[in-house]
């Protein structure tokens, strides 16, 4: 999670619901000991001259107070629209993968 684009105005969905404090959210992940993200862009469309959406995957890792590896993963969608000349994320939803079927 070093690296985030600019969340001025936007918002962050997930299962837990909209959450628009987005710094706040990630010094939580931070503090609970995630300090890796990869992220994949599977797929992205421009709307126009200034908005565009995308979509792909991300994986969230690191360790707990235990030590112990933790990991967050899932797929993601993401609104951008063009501020100031640059594209600026408006709205990302992420969603987790689903657990492993039980047998």
């Amino acid at each position: 999670m070093p690296r985030y684009w600019s969340y001025a105005y936007g918002a962050l969905v997930n299962p837990a619901g909209p959450h628009t404090n987005i710094a706040e959210f990630y010094q939580g992940l931070f503090k609970a000991g995630f300090n890796h993200e990869e992220i994949a862009v599977d797929q992205a469309w421009p709307l126009g001259s200034d908005t565009a959406l995308a979509l792909g995957e991300y994986r969230i890792t690191g360790k707990n107070q235990s030590g112990e590896a933790i990991e967050l993963a899932g797929r993601w969608t993401a609104v951008y629209l063009r501020e100031d000349g640059k594209l600026k994320i408006r709205m990302v939803s992420a969603i987790p993968k689903a657990p492993p079927p039980k047998d």
